[in-house]
This record gives C-alpha cells, structure tokens and sequence, in this order.
C-alpha cells in the first residue's frame, strides 16, 4: 500500500492509522534518507497508540527510545551511527522483539541480520520539499 503525504501532520495520520492495527509483537523498519520523515512516523505510531507526541525524540545518540503508551509499550531505535548489528545486539534488540510491545528501528538496513522476517517494512520516499511517498509492506 503506497500513500502520499504532504505534511508532517498526514505523515503522522497515515503512521496512526498503522497504529490501530497494531497487536504486539510487530517490529517496524522505517527506510528513508535523512529528514525524510522517519521519526515523524514514528511519532505518529505512539499517537495512535494514545501516546504523547511531546516525548517522541530521534534516538540517533541514545540508540533507544522507550515509550509507554496505554495500549503497549514502544521501544523506538536508530542504527544510524551503530558500528553494526553487535551494536544493537548488545542493548539487547533480540529481546526488545520478545516484550510484546512494538519494535521500531530507523535505518534498519545497518542491522538487516537482526530484523525478524516478520515484519512492517515502511518506506518513506521524499518526492519534494513537502511531498512523501509512504510504502507499508507487511513481510514474512
């Protein structure tokens, strides 16, 4: 399913809608370059989720972000700057996908040997300044 958005404000409608479907257990990986809207979506999952979008941050420097929202948990990571998937094993990623909560990692092509085969693969395409492209794939 592929939408466009014209706005951080639909880029944040289109992630919440995602959002209601969510059960637990899901890991997101959200590709896209830099500024494409990555976190944005990001913000829009814990939305969606009845979470605050004050507290949604890049987790570029900490590697790991943890929200709580009233339906479950979100644990929001960026391989970035990670030296590669040893990185990301050792904050214990492996575990993270097992807490039931949701799983959503930036730039997840760092860490492609870690990513589960089940997953939503989220693909944020910059057309202009203004405009994205918003793939959503369910895998495995």
């Amino acid at each position: 399913m592929t939408r466009q958005s014209h706005s951080v404000v639909e880029t944040e409608a289109i992630a919440a809608e995602l959002a209601r479907e969510l059960a637990g257990g899901e890991c997101i990986a959200l590709v896209g370059d830099l500024g494409a809207g990555k976190t944005q979506f990001a913000r829009g999952i814990v939305m969606g989720l009845g979470g605050s979008a004050r507290q949604v941050s890049s987790p570029t420097f900490v590697l790991l972000n943890v929200y709580d929202t009233p339906r479950m948990k979100v644990f929001h990571l960026d391989a970035y700057r990670v030296g590669g998937p040893e990185d990301f094993d050792a904050i214990g990623f492996c575990e993270l996908l097992e807490q039931g909560g949701v799983v959503i990692v930036e730039w997840p092509e760092r860490v492609a040997d870690l990513l589960p085969a089940r997953r939503i693969e989220v693909r944020i395409e910059s057309t202009s300044r203004t405009r994205r492209n918003i793939t959503i794939a369910r895998l495995g």
